[in-house]
């Protein structure tokens, strides 16, 4: 049977401007399963689960459940919960980490703040390496699963970077899939070789657009707008580039790219629906994903 990472590698559907959407990334140590939707469907508890998503809601802050590649058994108790806070737009992120007792703690974040880029004291500074987040929830879909723990493992035994299992990423179909911090770029499609390159290039403080979905702080039509023009530049450096966009039309949208030298770019970007229908996850039916598409890329 047919996967729907098959089908879409098959249709050589693009990777670029795929990336989930969050300008700050609340990650929650949660051993044991997770289920289709992790926040209400696991040890966390659905009410408590409920909650954290109802406070992140429209402040710009993601939240997804992490834990340590491996089994995941029920009974793997933990005196504490990690957690991984991160702000991802360039010039201003940061990544901050803490453990508490319980995450209801948790409740008490300011999100709003958290989304805009102030951290409020919370936890102490990350200054260690890369931090790989592996999406490895095969409750939600199954390649996730196929794909992205064996990945996990492999990267974990590796020792080159802090590595975790996380619950969603979107984007089933490019497993395995892969969120890299402290900047914030996706990857899809990796291989081992692939996953390590990306690690070593951002503890060098580059991104690698070959395998990039996106840097996760731009909407879609930006982060078309910066893979264009890190493919027109040969650009690399994962702080050099800023994205403004304003839509123009209806699926239409004008970004202006701006580089730390004083270059610029303006990027035509259009939404346009995928062809022909294919699975955007292997439990859905086929649908259309809408693709970012570059018209133009023109010096400013």
């Amino acid at each position: 049977m047919s996967t729907c990472t098959n089908i879409s590698q098959e249709l050589a559907e693009p990777l670029a401007a795929t990336a989930a959407t969050a300008a700050t990334w609340l990650l929650v140590e949660q051993n044991g399963p997770w289920g289709a939707n992790a926040l209400t469907g696991s040890h966390l508890g659905a009410e408590l689960g409920r909650a954290l998503d109802a406070a992140a809601a429209g402040t710009g802050v993601r939240v997804a459940l992490i834990r340590r590649p491996g089994r995941h058994a029920d009974d793997r108790p933990a005196a504490g919960h990690q957690v991984i806070l991160a702000h991802t737009v360039p010039g201003r992120g940061w990544v901050r980490r803490a453990e508490v007792a319980r995450p209801a703690e948790l409740l008490a974040l300011d999100f709003a703040a958290a989304g805009a880029g102030d951290h409020r004291g919370f936890g102490a500074a990350h200054h260690g390496g890369p931090l790989a987040l592996v999406c490895t929830n095969g409750r939600r879909d199954r390649c996730c699963a196929l794909l992205g723990r064996p990945l996990a493992a492999e990267l974990a035994a590796a020792g080159h970077s802090e590595v975790w299992e996380v619950t969603h990423l979107g984007g089933h179909r490019f497993s395995p899939t892969m969120l890299v911090l402290p900047y914030g770029y996706a990857y899809g499609r990796l291989t081992d070789a692939a996953a390590k390159e990306v690690l070593a290039a951002t503890a060098a403080g580059h991104t690698v657009p070959q395998w990039s979905r996106g840097r996760s702080c731009w909407e879609r039509p930006a982060q078309a707008a910066e893979h264009a023009v890190r493919e027109l530049t040969g650009e690399g450096a994962a702080e050099a580039l800023t994205v403004v966009q304003q839509p123009v039309a209806e699926g239409a949208w004008r970004c202006v790219v701006r580089h730390l030298d004083g270059r610029g770019w303006v990027v035509e970007v259009a939404a346009v629906p995928g062809e022909p229908p294919r699975p955007e996850s292997c439990a859905k039916a086929p649908g259309r994903p809408v693709a970012m598409v570059v018209g133009s890329v023109v010096a400013a």
